[in-house]
């Protein structure tokens, strides 16, 4: 398991804390029924309430942004309430005699230690720590009032500016002839503030007019008028000729204008023709100077340090040609075949900003260098200068990386109700042959509880077992494709990668001891910044069980009769499968912005087995089976303001094998049965857990609406049946997906609301009833489950606390499949997660 495995725990009994935090609720609930009118002063009136009336066509979650005031937040938590229940019991005078005693005896002590310096030092920094808090307190309330939000004071001259700032940002969206007014209306010292919006027609573009002196800027820019953002008949828009500023500054500076900046830009809207037009004018100045024209700029000399920073005295670096560019270095370490490939900017070629910032992201991409810069010398060559054209000098600047970078990593986890320390080793050497090659070491020990495949078996008396894990992998990273034909020189700014991936697994549990050995080829490559491939055209693997338990050996062959492929997981098997991954992210790592993601993956195993299955059967005793898998995974981040998010996602997918095997036992030696169509048991689909549906254990969640079930005492056969979760449900098709509400609480800590939602099915119809995916009754065996969380973001790490019920069970025993009729936080009606960032 990773080092950011997770943590699945049902609830207990209510525990004294749990009656302490009702007490705190009850508190909260009898403050809310309090007027918070009583922590105004004098002539003092809350402001809890803001109007919005009159606004069709403009942009009104724009203009909300605008207010200068707002009330007090009521979702998801009622901040003035909290607010309210610490000043219940904030005594500022008390606080102030404390911080008052606090610094005199810190003077004291200070005053007794001079005149030594460093002493007295040390001594005002543990002051200032400890009158810290109290500092706080008094400034802004204690701990509880600062989780809340003090009263929002009205104040009118911020209404009048309110109503201002919308006035401009209407006009500057075309509505020239709108008006906005505002009133206040005060009852019982709350007010409520309206603006009033009269919008009346905006205005749209009636023509569109360039005047260029330059004739050579002029081509350029009218003939890229296809691509330019204003069009006859849109609507007036300043934040668009923003935009179109930048856009003909850019392909200005990529196409050799290296002096030229947006002020050069001026966009004219004359609205005295037509009502309710506006005619634009676009006028390109030339430099200052009489007569003086924009240059075209020629590269006409390439440097390339790439060992910026280091100083030697007395020692001059030597050069090294290649393809016109000058590679210098008082040792030269990289090769400038590889650097080569990278470097856009070429001698010769026009002045572009687009293949400036291209070198510096593939040099980035390297990761060889700690950083890179690109910088341009204007040559003042009398000869070279004349009124179009200039030359200039380009100098990469490129610092080393250290060679070796080494991460030692320990922690715990908590899983199944058991503590687990692992430790991780790893180690990683840039350029390991002299080409920018990255090779990357682990080693990895660990301890982790989990939950028994099957329940209780033989000498396991609970459910929650240890597992002892051993792994070794090695990754060499190449900055190229390694392809028989030359097309890298091609390829450079797609920033193609061949990754060649080794690994091996020792896994320990009561039930058995596996193994699994797996090499991948990749091929990588970036179409933007946000948008990267990964071909796979070689993936094998060898899993083998080296050790089983009779007695859980026994269980898998029951299970197997009801049409559970989770026997097969424990046979000898060689997975060939060649994949393919196109995934589009356009957030960041701590997920902060309005962004897309999509992840599509298929992998085709096993089409070859044909060739070798009975050598490998009657040699080695592997077994090998042939597949297909398809899976999507849309995400949507809707940024509503600083801190708040609505986020959704979509997982869905199927995997089947594409002919009927033999099933066969853990040596690879065949067993009762008929054939049937097999896939290994890693390539299944699961639901349930901390990054699915949060109401489950992991991999505990369907298939379908199939009750898996078990005697309530085992020792007893009379004893009554209840559903059982010990059991992982792999599944061949998928669906599943999620709704959160994102928000901050207080400092680094924010809040989440949501619902996930989903199932998996079989694909092919079993001994199990309602595990297989059917059209007409899947929607109906969906399973439900909602709660809330905590996140803690520490910026490196966020971490990640929920709480999540079972409102919707499909695989409920008896009629009433809806459990939240029946809240409770019993041993499998609630779950409780803990993980290392966020779910999706």
């Amino acid at each position: 398991m990773k080092p950011y495995s997770l943590l699945t725990m049902p609830f207990k009994r209510a525990t004294s804390k749990t009656r302490i935090l009702a007490v705190w609720l009850l508190g909260l609930a009898l403050v809310m029924g309090c007027s918070p009118t009583k922590l105004l002063a004098p002539k003092q009136n809350l402001l809890t309430r803001i109007k919005l009336e009159g606004v069709k066509q403009a942009d009104a979650e724009r203009i909300l942004t605008l207010y200068q005031q707002k009330p007090n937040s009521r979702f998801p938590l009622p901040k003035l309430a909290i607010y309210q229940l610490g000043y219940s019991f904030y005594h500022p005078e008390k606080i102030q005699q404390q911080l008052d005693a606090e610094r005199t005896k810190w003077n004291e002590r200070i005053q007794a230690a001079r005149p030594d310096s460093v002493k007295v030092g040390k001594l005002v920094s543990k002051r200032e720590r400890h009158t810290q808090r109290h500092q706080l307190a008094l400034e802004k309330g204690n701990t509880i009032m600062r989780l809340g939000e003090a009263p929002v004071i009205y104040d009118s001259l911020l209404t009048q500016r309110t109503t201002e700032e919308i006035a401009t940002f209407l006009k500057s969206k075309g509505f020239f002839r709108s008006a906005v007014t505002s009133t206040d209306t005060v009852e019982d010292r709350r007010v409520t503030v309206t603006y009033r919006v009269a919008e009346n027609v905006p205005f749209h573009y009636s023509q569109l007019d360039y005047e260029i002196p330059d004739t050579a800027v002029a081509r350029r820019v009218l003939a890229s008028q296809p691509s330019s953002l204003l069009h006859v008949g849109n609507q007036y828009d300043e934040e668009v000729i923003d935009q179109e500023r930048s856009r003909i500054e850019t392909l200005l500076k990529n196409a050799g204008y290296f002096d030229f900046r947006q002020q050069y830009i001026t966009l004219e809207a004359d609205t005295s023709f037509a009502p309710t037009t506006v005619r634009l004018r676009t006028l390109i100045a030339n430099p200052p100077g009489q007569g003086r024209l924009h240059r075209v700029y020629t590269i006409r000399k390439v440097n390339f340090l790439t060992d910026a920073g280091v100083v030697r005295f007395g020692q001059v670096r030597d050069s090294v040609v290649r393809d016109s560019v000058y590679y210098l270095a008082f040792k030269h370490k990289f090769s400038t075949k590889v650097l080569d490939q990278k470097l856009a900017v070429r001698p010769g070629e026009t002045y572009s900003l687009a293949n400036t910032l291209q070198t510096q992201r593939q040099l980035g991409q390297l990761d060889v260098f700690r950083f890179n810069t690109v910088n341009y010398r204007r040559v003042r060559d009398a000869a070279a200068l004349d009124s179009t054209s200039g030359l200039l000098d380009a100098i990469v600047n490129a610092s080393p990386a250290k060679k070796y970078q080494e991460t030692t990593e320990f922690g715990g986890t908590y899983v199944a109700q058991l503590p687990g320390p692992f430790g991780n080793v790893r180690l990683k050497i840039r350029n390991v042959f002299g080409g920018a090659e990255r090779l990357e070491l682990g080693l990895r020990l660990g301890f982790e509880g989990q939950y028994s495949r099957i329940g209780a078996v033989q000498g396991i008396t609970d459910n929650s077992v240890y597992t002892t894990q051993v792994g070794a992998n090695a990754n060499l990273l190449l900055p190229q494709f390694l392809v028989p034909w030359r097309a890298n020189r091609y390829l450079t700014r797609f920033n193609p990668q061949t990754r060649i991936n080794t690994s091996y697994t020792y896994v320990i549990r009561p039930e058995y001891t596996r193994t699994n050995l797996e090499g991948t080829y990749d091929y990588i490559w970036q179409r933007s910044p946000y948008h990267q491939y990964v071909l796979t055209p070689l993936d094998l693997s060898i899993v083998n069980t080296v050790r089983i338990d009779p007695v859980f050996q026994n269980v898998l062959d029951s299970l197997a009769t009801l049409g559970s492929p989770l026997r097969q997981s424990f046979s000898r098997q060689f997975v060939p499968s060649f994949n393919a991954t196109s995934l589009y992210n356009s957030n960041d790592f701590n997920e902060t912005r309005d962004a897309y993601y999509l992840r599509m993956f298929a992998e085709v195993g096993g089409l070859t087995k044909g060739l070798y299955e009975n050598f490998l059967r009657d040699k080695t005793r592997l077994s090998v089976y042939n597949f297909a898998k398809f899976n999507a995974d849309y995400r949507r981040y809707y940024k509503l303001s600083g801190k708040t998010y609505v986020v959704y996602r979509l997982n869905g997918g199927i995997v089947s094998a594409l002919s009927k095997s033999a099933p066969t036992d853990r040596n690879g030696l065949p067993t009762e049965g008929a054939s049937a169509y097999i896939v290994p048991y890693d390539k299944y689909f699961f639901a349930g857990g901390s990054s699915s549906v949060r109401a489950w254990k992991p991999r505990r969640l369907g298939p379908g609406s199939y009750t898996s079930t078990k005697l309530s005492d085992p020792k007893d056969p009379t004893s009554p049946e209840v559903q059982n979760f010990d059991i992982e449900q792999p599944g061949e098709v998928l669906l599943e997906g999620s709704v959160e509400y994102r928000f901050p609480l207080y400092s680094f800590i924010n809040g989440a609301l949501f619902t996930d939602f989903g199932n998996v099915w079989a694909l092919h119809k079993d001994n199990r009833e309602g595990a297989d995916f059917q059209l007409n009754r899947f929607y109906r065996e969906i399973a439900v489950g909602s709660g809330l969380g905590l996140r803690f973001d520490f910026t490196f790490l966020i971490l990640r606390l929920d709480i999540a019920t079972k409102v919707y069970d499909p695989t409920a025993l008896g009629r009433n499949k809806w459990l939240i009729s029946n809240f409770n936080f019993g041993n499998n009606q609630t779950a409780f997660n803990l993980g290392i960032g966020y779910p999706f």
